[in-house]
């Protein structure tokens, strides 16, 4: 299949193709899942039905559901609060294991995109969970990335879900996404990321006497520096430039500004962004708590590809 053959809002078959096979798959109902690190909001979520399994953070002995019992405020304001960094934690198998054999009454297969394996193993788990379930085709996908990156892959497979497509249609069309798919973000101090394991101690030491704010982003799967950048303004700026660089190379695009807790600098971007770049689609996302646990707050990031 060509690329172009990606955006059709209906599913294509060979010429010759059995009719009866066709009807088949097209009747075939599919479910949409991924994890709370998505930060798709509720409302997003139940208007397009998609399904979420979540993760946690635990503040002490005090563990919550992030996006069910704790919000993004609530976590940002407990984290100012606290002198001891909070942990993570992902969904068990066991309790995967229960939310596909709920959608296994209703649905025939589900595709399930998740934060990367570099950094969490639920994509792991819904794998494992996925083997264990009968009655359902499970299709686990690796996003390699978090936050609305991530999302952008589960809005894309709901969207097309609604349009007839089936699992296959899906997965080329994630693949083809990744293939533009960039994400960079900048932290205001690199001691979260170097607690949580995200980042090498000598890393964060570097960081931290050179007072530089480094520009991340993902390489196989895993958080890495990617440049080193003296203050927060050029960084952002610098995230930037190569945005504009890839616009220039031609294609349409979207742009996602995520933050955490600075809605005031994502709107502020987002409106140099409709001045340089009118034609671009652009959406405000940002970092919940399990995400926010590890870049701390103020941290500032953009993500694009080719729609």
């Amino acid at each position: 299949m060509e690329k172009k053959d990606v955006f059709r809002p209906f599913v294509s078959y060979n010429e010759g193709k059995n009719e009866y096979d066709r009807k088949e798959r097209l009747e075939m109902k599919i479910a949409v899942m991924t994890d709370s690190t998505a930060y798709i909001p509720k409302e997003q979520r139940e208007k397009h039905n998609i399904f979420m399994v979540p993760l946690s953070v635990v503040f002490d002995d005090e563990t919550y559901q992030e996006e069910i019992d704790i919000t993004t405020e609530e976590f940002y304001e407990q984290l100012r609060n606290t002198s001891q960094l909070p942990k993570t934690s992902q969904p068990s198998i066991g309790y995967i294991t229960e939310v596909l054999e709920e959608l296994a009454q209703d649905y025939d297969a589900v595709i399930s995109v998740h934060l990367s394996s570099g950094i969490s193993g639920t994509y792991s788990a819904v794998k494992t969970a996925g083997d264990m379930v009968d009655g359902i085709d499970v299709y686990p996908y690796d996003s390699e990335l978090s936050c609305m990156a991530q999302g952008s892959y589960v809005l894309e497979a709901a969207y097309m879900v609604e349009r007839g497509k089936t699992p296959e249609d899906i997965l080329k069309r994630f693949d083809y996404m990744k293939e533009s798919m960039r994400a960079y973000f900048v932290v205001d101090n690199l001691s979260n990321l170097h607690r949580g394991g995200r980042l090498t101690g000598a890393q964060a030491l570097i960081g931290s006497m050179l007072k530089v704010k480094p520009i991340l982003h993902f390489v196989d799967k895993k958080i890495v520096p990617f440049e080193k950048i003296r203050t927060r303004k050029k960084a952002i700026q610098r995230i930037l430039g190569m945005l504009d660089e890839a616009i220039s190379q031609g294609g349409d695009y979207k742009v996602i500004i995520m933050h955490g807790n600075d809605e005031e600098q994502a709107r502020s971007l987002q409106t140099e962004l409709s001045v340089s770049h009118p034609s671009i689609e652009t959406a405000i996302s940002y970092f919940g708590p399990v995400i926010g646990t590890h870049l701390g707050e103020g941290a500032i990031g953009l993500c694009w590809y080719k729609k």
